[in-house]
């Protein structure tokens, strides 16, 4: 289990997973989020990525094939009225709607990964959340929750047509701009007759740990839910359930890959030894950045255009 010295208020720990291309993505991080300047650890920081990129050149010839044909698990018959509660849930309907779909206990130190950092306060945290050795139910809500706290959000008017939403948390992100009856409209005291509504949506995600699976190759990516795998791998869990959606072709890896794997989906389905979770709790991989705490903002703004048109 990782326990680092906890860094000075308003900075935060980033896990970095090293010798992932791009170098010059990491080398930017450091250059925009550390603490310390990072033209001064470059060498440093050139060097240890390096290295980490030659080990992984070992681990291609020690560890080839590792990730290939994963074997998923049923889900324990506790977990199963929670699944079928999920299923029937709006959030999994709109999300996991494109691709056959499954809920299934997955192994979490051989899953392809594509993210390259983790927040190490956030996983310490889930860490404490779900204490060691769950039940088979708590395990289910803390990987696919259908009710999450959710972090804070402060909402601003700057002006008549133009909002901010501020969260600590990434997750938060634009939903969608969507048309609503005015009988849907709960407690607004309007001024005159209501033709229609306009609702610009902001919010989080249904935020379920989710893995895509290549057809060929048996290998699970994960999409989603870095933060709680790291933890459970912290917590010695060494399977969790897990949504998978199955592609057997490019075009539908674009449907639902991150746009990183969907341009080079060899690297991660094909190459001898992709990147995997557990990479992420081996010394010879990991580094941790002291970095500057930084929030989610999403900036909304609308225009509104008012002409006479010939029947």
């Amino acid at each position: 289990m990782l326990r680092e010295p906890q860094p000075a208020l308003g900075l935060e720990q980033e896990l970095w997973l090293l010798g992932q291309a791009p170098l010059r993505k990491f080398l930017d991080f450091a250059d925009d989020m550390c603490a310390e300047p990072a033209a001064l650890q470059r060498p440093a920081l050139v060097a240890e990525w390096s290295a980490a990129a030659r080990y992984y050149g070992e681990l291609a010839s020690r560890e080839a094939g590792c990730a290939d044909h994963l074997v998923c698990g049923v889900l324990d018959p506790a977990m199963l009225p929670l699944a079928d509660e999920l299923i029937d849930s709006s959030a999994y309907v709109r999300t996991f709607d494109s691709l056959p779909t499954r809920i299934a206990m997955v192994e979490l130190a051989k899953l392809v990964v594509c993210q390259n950092h983790v927040n190490a306060a956030f996983v310490a945290a889930l860490m404490a959340e779900l204490g060691p050795r769950p039940d088979p139910c708590a395990l289910f809500r803390f990987c696919l929750p259908l009710a999450h706290a959710r972090a804070p959000v402060q909402i601003r008017a700057l002006g008549g047509k133009r909002f901010v939403f501020r969260s600590d948390s990434t997750d938060l992100r634009f939903h969608e701009a969507l048309l609503l009856r005015p009988e849907q409209l709960d407690g607004y005291a309007s001024f005159g007759s209501v033709a229609g509504v306009v609702g610009l949506v902001v919010g989080y995600s249904s935020n379920c740990m989710n893995a895509v699976c290549d057809d060929d190759s048996g290998r699970l990516l994960l999409h989603n839910g870095y933060h709680r795998a790291c933890a459970l791998l912290q917590l010695g869990v060494t399977h969790a359930p897990c949504i998978v959606q199955t592609v057997d072709s490019r075009d539908e890896l674009d449907l639902v890959a991150k746009p990183l794997v969907a341009a080079d989906p060899g690297y991660f389905f094909n190459a001898p030894r992709p990147p995997l979770l557990k990479d992420f709790a081996d010394p010879r991989l990991r580094k941790l950045l002291t970095i500057k705490k930084v929030a989610r903002m999403i900036e909304v703004n609308f225009e509104v255009r008012d002409y006479f048109v010939e029947h």
